[in-house]
């Protein structure tokens, strides 16, 4: 089972040697794992991991490698905070008609959090289908799988994608800058933003001027060579991931592949929904390895093209209020930050990966296009198009 294993993963073009796969038996062998008892597929997928990828930007390929080949496995979340997991199974899917859902109405941030205190506080058993205690299903702003504009989320997934909070511990994953393009329609957008010039050693071959000097020197052969030529634009770009981003997943890859062909001076970091006082390179370790934003501001100079790509999707308060955050209390409003970044660098564009046609619906769409001043494009080629001719200018 295991060397059909090793070979899922070598399809998967991920640079598993033999030495490190018999690390693994080894490992088994040794009892590593299951010492105590059987083991579980999670103990044998993370000695997998910890022998055969030794490059953490692979996790995610090693993710759905190990996925596909062990199908139906799920990695099970480890929530931070004390609450009953049992209470947010989802058990019913609450359908609610329009004149239903326009009269649940939403709180306010204020009353939102401390109505929320005062549930823990209060609550002792599991509840469905409500409109107060926190649950899943219903109307109730806590929980999930129910229905409420400006509600807190509380485990299971998001549908509506309106939650002001979340409550749970979130696992992003990196993007793949390897990813194999299908189509060369994204690197043939990004080409529009170009400013070649010739620099580093002399590695090129210059035919014309080697005919030209060939010539004047009677036939005899005059090698003539030219630093090669690099794009000279600079690019800071901050990707959005998890949340409603994990449904762009694949085409901001695609982005990501392209960029880092196309320019030669690239720097990236993410963030997740707004822009706040910190970004990060990693997201497994984004809470402990930070980078201050006002570190991007002051370490690149006004000459890199500032290029967001994010859905803008979210709940309003976390662009216009402080802690409005859902992940921490941030100090300062995203919105705050946003107008920072594009003074500090002044040649910036936003591409959203969500359609066009369903901007208009988006409350938070609206407030970022206000705040990029209508700088914002669709992840498609026309957009991208149109964004790398408003960064050359």
């Amino acid at each position: 089972m295991l060397i059909k294993f090793f070979y899922t993963l070598r399809a998967a073009k991920l640079p598993v040697s033999v030495r490190e796969f018999l690390s693994l038996l080894e490992g088994l062998k040794a009892g590593v794992i299951g010492a105590e008892g059987a083991a579980s597929i999670d103990d044998f997928y993370y000695l997998a991991r910890t022998t055969l990828v030794k490059n953490e930007a692979l996790f995610d390929k090693f993710d759905r490698a190990f996925g596909a080949y062990f199908k139906g496995v799920e990695l099970l979340t480890d929530f931070s905070k004390d609450v009953p997991l049992d209470w947010l199974r989802q058990h019913l899917q609450l359908e609610l008609t329009p004149e239903q859902k326009a009269a649940v109405e939403a709180m306010g941030w204020d009353e939102l959090m401390e109505t929320l205190k005062k549930r823990f506080e209060e609550q002792k058993e599991r509840h469905e289908g409500g409109n107060k205690w926190i649950g899943t299903g219903g109307t109730s702003p806590f929980g999930n799988s129910g229905y409420n504009p400006q509600g807190i989320r509380i485990g299971g997934s998001g549908k509506n994608k309106s939650a002001v909070k979340v409550w749970e511990q979130r696992a992003y994953k990196d993007y793949d800058d390897q990813l194999e393009l299908g189509t060369r329609n994204i690197q043939v957008a990004l080409r529009r933003l170009r400013r070649f010039a010739r620099e580093g050693a002399e590695l090129e071959l210059n035919l014309d001027d080697t005919i030209q000097k060939t010539a004047a020197n009677a036939g005899f052969l005059d090698i003539r060579m030219q630093p090669e030529r690099h794009n000279k634009v600079k690019v800071l770009l901050l990707m959005d991931v998890g949340g409603t981003m994990d449904e762009h997943v694949h085409r901001v890859e695609e982005l990501f592949s392209a960029a880092k062909t196309q320019f030669k001076h690239l720097e990236f970091f993410y963030f997740h929904n707004c822009v706040y006082d910190f970004v990060w390179k990693n997201n497994q370790r984004r809470f402990a390895e930070k980078t201050a934003t006002w570190d991007l501001i002051r370490k690149y100079n006004k000459d890199y093209k500032l290029i967001f790509v994010g859905d803008a999707t979210m709940s309003p308060y976390e662009i216009l209020q402080p802690g409005g955050s859902v992940e921490y209390n941030n100090e300062e409003a995203g919105a705050e930050w946003l107008q920072r970044l594009t003074q500090g660098f002044p040649n910036y564009t936003w591409i959203n990966p969500e359609p066009q046609g369903i901007w208009q619906y988006r409350q938070s769409i609206a407030l970022i296009q206000q705040l990029m001043h209508q700088r914002m494009f669709p992840l498609s080629l026309s957009g991208l198009e149109g964004a790398m001719r408003l960064l050359s200018k």
